[in-house]
């Protein structure tokens, strides 16, 4: 059987502009070269060889729920959590109580929060792997 690495995330946006400017302002992702096609999609390096894929689909419905969401770790959650408190943008627990970090049965820290087009992203201090 052959091993498996993970690639990227490729999330439909309504404008491609707006969710570039906020992944940027939130997490500094660095915009790189789309090199499979002359799209309009914007690819983001979110490090170590993964990479955000932003597709326009500004006429397309898409239904957003919680349980469908992407996580990113950070090994300095409480600097982030005040970076997202500068930034105004509100975040929440997994029971979608305002202002509140959840803490796992395991201990770990994490919190959630939406892009301009609703996506959930988790944010948590798993830093094990």
């Amino acid at each position: 059987m052959p091993t498996f690495l993970f690639n990227h995330i490729a999330l439909s946006v309504a404008d491609v502009n707006e969710s570039i400017a906020f992944y940027q302002k939130v997490f500094q992702f660095k915009e790189i070269k789309n090199t499979a096609s002359n799209s309009k999609t914007k690819w983001l390096s979110m490090g170590e060889g993964k990479q955000l894929h932003l597709i326009p689909r500004p006429h397309d419905s898409i239904k957003i729920t919680k349980a469908v969401h992407f996580a990113i770790t950070t090994s300095d959650f409480e600097a982030f959590v005040k970076h997202l408190n500068n930034l105004k943008i509100k975040f929440s627990d997994w029971h979608d109580k305002h202002d509140k970090i959840f803490v796992r049965n395991d201990g770990i820290q994490q919190i959630y929060f939406q892009d301009p087009n609703r996506y959930w992203i988790e944010v948590n201090d798993d830093t094990s792997k």
